[in-house]
């Protein structure tokens, strides 16, 4: 056929191209002092750009084909019975959370004035949706060794008001999640994990992300995979997934893929509310809802990066040893202790100055910079102190317990380096050599 001729020339063109263009950029040589140090970036060969073509001259464009594959393959990777794609993680811990809310959840539903345990030293969409629905965060304070949420502080959060706990695994690290979990179970409580930053991190030989009731990943570049944007909720309960296809779906009640009509067999003879008998179920709305599909097209690359993904989980914990080997004989760091019964999937190095070292993070990541070597905060440090948090009220919109004084240490003396899979072992002996040359000369 024609089509089949077609598409064989221009996946081949692809081919050439990808290695006449790309190919060669990622496999330049590493020049101290002038190559950048990248703190994240893609790695992808031939295959994503295949797909990707493949998928605009389907032109299907939206939710399909792809989205399906990829869906059913991270479904098998993690070992959880539904996965449903989403534009992005962000976009994933709204739904996570919004799902929570829902009426059919009975007794257990969230209620806006209800609370919900978290930490203040993440990424802001951890906690977004719980401010935007009208319920309470409560934060509760960090260890200064696994950098995770402290689970000794945990229980004094909760209250006859708690709902759910909902929280990341730091930079990959797993948080403690026999004893989190054990505490919802004795409070009736829902537990959300953002994986966002974890993919591929296990505790106790099962992946992060499928301990809880909800799961969440970020394809973002800077993430295990990418998409360029998306991400992807996952849960192994149907009720939960029928919630978050809903409200993921503009809130319809229908179930039908995109492009399929009557999969029930009964699209106009049901009841719902007070409309008419026999009302065209592919309009019926039972939550309000969201429209946060992935394009086909995001997806198709995601296919592709699904069958990389254990080498780079391999690549990035190879890199976070090489930098440990490097730097952990630093009297002036903590570095980050990785959780007990844990394989982490780093997503990058955590360094956190001493108190009294004679010099503060500015200064070390001002002089790394300047090196060419890129930096990053744990995210917004101390949330409740950016001027999102200024037209909220302590103690009635959010609260803390403590006074968040290991989070408060994290927003002033921690940073962070890249891990990811395209960093060279030269590149890490140089970040090493610099670090050790500011210590060395401060």
């Amino acid at each position: 056929m024609m089509k089949d001729r077609l598409k064989k020339e221009i996946f081949e063109k692809i081919v050439e191209y990808y290695k006449s263009v790309h190919k060669p950029e990622q496999e330049k040589e590493f020049i101290p002092g002038q190559s950048r140090v990248n703190y994240a970036g893609r790695i992808f060969d031939e295959h994503e750009m295949i797909n990707l073509i493949e998928s605009g001259l389907d032109f299907w464009l939206t939710f399909g084909k792809y989205a399906k594959e990829f869906e059913a393959k991270l479904a098998d990777f993690l070992g959880v019975r539904y996965v449903l794609s989403v534009n992005s993680g962000s976009s994933a811990n709204l739904l996570a959370f919004f799902a929570l809310t829902s009426p059919l959840l009975k007794d257990r539903q969230i209620q806006r004035g209800d609370e919900v345990i978290t930490v203040a030293a993440g990424f802001p969409t951890t906690v977004a949706p719980i401010v935007q629905f009208g319920a309470i965060p409560v934060f509760v304070d960090m260890e200064l060794d696994t950098f995770n949420i402290d689970p000794n502080e945990i229980e004094k959060a909760v209250s006859p008001k708690t709902k759910a706990i909902m929280i990341a695994h730091t930079l990959g690290n797993p948080f403690d999640i026999e004893r989190v979990k054990n505490i919802c179970d004795k409070y009736n409580l829902w537990l959300i994990e953002d994986n966002c930053d974890a993919l591929g991190s296990r505790y106790k030989g099962k992946y992060t992300g499928t301990w809880g009731d909800i799961g969440t990943s970020s394809f973002y570049p800077p993430h295990h995979i990418t998409m360029g944007e998306g991400g992807a909720v996952y849960t192994n309960d149907p009720l939960l997934k029928k919630i978050m296809l809903s409200l993921r779906d503009w809130g319809r009640d229908c179930w039908c893929e995109s492009g399929v009509d009557n999969t029930c067999g009964h699209r106009f003879s049901q009841q719902f509310g007070s409309l008419p008998k026999g009302y065209d179920h592919k309009y019926v709305y039972s939550h309000f809802g969201f429209n946060l599909k992935i394009t086909d097209m995001q997806a198709a690359i995601g296919v592709a990066q699904l069958d990389k993904l254990p080498y780079f989980i391999k690549k990035r914990e190879k890199n976070w040893q090489k930098l440990y080997e490097g730097l952990k004989n630093i009297d002036k760091f903590v570095l980050v202790t990785p959780q007990r019964d844990s394989d982490v999937s780093w997503f990058g190095f955590l360094i956190t100055l001493k108190d009294n070292v004679g010099f503060n993070r500015n200064e070390l990541v001002k002089y790394l910079e300047e090196h060419n070597i890129q930096t990053r905060n744990l995210f917004a440090g101390n949330m409740i102190r950016h001027p999102m948090f200024e037209s909220l009220e302590k103690g009635k919109d959010y609260k803390i317990i403590g006074d968040l004084k290991n989070t408060d240490k994290i927003m002033r003396d921690s940073f962070w380096l890249g891990v990811y899979p395209g960093i060279k072992d030269e590149a890490i002996e140089y970040m090493i050599e610099k670090i050790q040359e500011f210590v060395k000369n401060h």
